[in-house]
């Protein structure tokens, strides 16, 4: 199973924005402090958030980065997709008639890893931003 870390450093930053300051820009030296992530890999990390509308930047000496979505609305898989990624359980591509093992035909078990692949991925598609936000406000109380 592959979801690498500029996918999870990616949520783990969209939470911490929205867990820390909704409305206000959050500079990426703030999150990089909190979460213990590369300030440069947060870099390349949102421009690509940029790129595919998850946040907005904001210029200036109060200047960082603000989601554009309603976090309650944000998808969990949307932040992926803007990343290029996708949490994958299976090494071939699901229309190749050819497996992941090179062969002509698909592994036995390809069908299993197939169906976990879907599981993951609706997983991701009904947890949204806002969901983790409210269960840390919850366990915190």
């Amino acid at each position: 199973m592959k979801l690498n870390t500029k996918s999870r450093y990616a949520v783990m930053a969209l939470a911490d924005m929205a867990r820390f300051d909704g409305k206000n820009p959050v500079s990426l030296r703030d999150i990089s402090l909190r979460q213990s992530i590369s300030l440069l890999y947060l870099e390349q990390i949102f421009l690509r958030l940029k790129k595919n509308n998850i946040v907005k930047s904001v210029r200036g000496t109060n200047g960082g980065y603000i989601i554009s979505k309603n976090i309650n609305d944000l998808k969990i898989s949307d932040i992926f997709y803007a990343l290029d990624e996708k949490v994958k359980t299976v090494g071939c591509k699901k229309e190749s008639k050819k497996g992941c093992n090179g062969k002509s035909s698909k592994c036995l078990t390809h069908n299993l890893w197939d169906e976990l692949d879907l599981h993951i991925n609706s997983f991701f598609e009904n947890k949204k931003l806002g969901d983790l936000v409210k269960r840390k406000e919850s366990r915190n109380q």
